[in-house]
């Protein structure tokens, strides 16, 4: 390690003994990643990241490099910082389990936005989940419809053509400029939204102050218990006679429970049973090497307490 003054170590020293800020330390020296990357990693607002990464910034620690129209930020360049920062890393357990997590999510949000480039691209699956749409209510205009996840752009299209007015939260502020880049090539009028994953959908819409007739789940979440916030968080935003619609990956519902392997088309309709929904059409979907489980739901007349969601999904 390469030696530095008193005062340079010190700043050095303030900037990376904050858990936030170590955390996107040891994920910049992986790979550049933008700040959209980072927030999903670490599951935390991007103002929130954005300030973190100021410090480190203006520490020397890591520095920021454009690529495109885009800012991602990497381990510093300069040899004192990179090789105090790299020297610092190298104390960490690169097995601990939140560091593997970080890690883990920053790769699947980089891999989302390198498919954000490429939106709008059709695909057997999202025609296959279209269909679906399609065949469950065919020919019906709604009057608002949100869609929440962009996965897929068949499945936009279809809420834009299907409704008078068309709202879509994206994963990120980059995936929200891809949709916003589709929608106006193919002349859709549908406002289009970042949604952080930690943030409820209430949250991100406050501006709108609006119910749907229908909530269109793409992609909605990344394991059970998420998923569960997620039901819980629609389910408030659907009108009373409104209808609900998931598309969900097979892997996120597979796995055992007390020892009881539970079935995923079972697990999903308890899942939306105890978000206060009634599943009126469960069905899986294969296309493209993907396995993913469909469903349409409505606001139960009586549904159960919302919060045993969340305790079924805690046992």
């Amino acid at each position: 390690m390469q030696q530095a003054a008193p005062e340079r170590l010190t700043k050095w020293l303030r900037a990376a003994a904050e858990p936030t800020r170590l955390r996107l330390l040891a994920l910049c020296a992986e790979a550049p990643l933008s700040v959209s990357d980072l927030a999903q990693a670490l599951k935390q607002s991007e103002p929130r990241v954005s300030r973190h990464l100021k410090i480190l910034c203006e520490s020397g620690l890591i520095e920021r490099l454009r690529q495109g129209q885009w800012v991602h930020y990497r381990l510093a360049s300069e040899p004192r910082e990179s090789s105090f920062a790299r020297g610092l890393l190298a104390q960490l357990d690169r097995r601990d389990p939140l560091l593997l997590r970080d890690l883990s999510g920053a790769r699947k949000a980089a891999a989302a936005e390198g498919q954000t480039a490429r939106y709008g691209a059709e695909s057997r699956l999202g025609r296959a989940l279209a269909e679906f749409l399609a065949a469950a209510r065919p020919g019906e205009v709604f009057g608002s419809v949100l869609v929440a996840g962009l996965m897929h752009a068949e499945l936009l299209e279809w809420a834009a053509r299907a409704s008078r007015h068309c709202t879509a939260l994206a994963p990120s502020r980059r995936a929200a400029q891809g949709a916003r880049a589709f929608v106006e090539r193919r002349g859709f009028a549908c406002r289009v939204l970042p949604h952080s994953p930690a943030e409820s959908f209430s949250a991100s819409l406050a501006r709108a102050g609006t119910h749907f007739d229908a909530v269109l789940l793409d992609h909605p979440a990344t394991s059970e218990d998420a998923l569960v916030r997620v039901l819980e968080d629609a389910r408030v935003l659907i009108e009373p006679e409104g209808q609900l619609w998931i598309f969900e990956p097979y892997d996120v519902l597979e796995g055992a429970r007390d020892r009881v392997v539970e079935h995923p088309l079972a697990r999903l309709r308890r899942l939306l049973t105890a978000a206060g929904l009634r599943c009126e059409r469960l069905s899986p979907i294969e296309a493209d090497g993907a396995h993913v489980l469909a469903a349409v739901a409505r606001p139960a007349a009586a549904g159960p307490a919302l919060g045993l969601a969340r305790e079924g999904a805690a046992r």
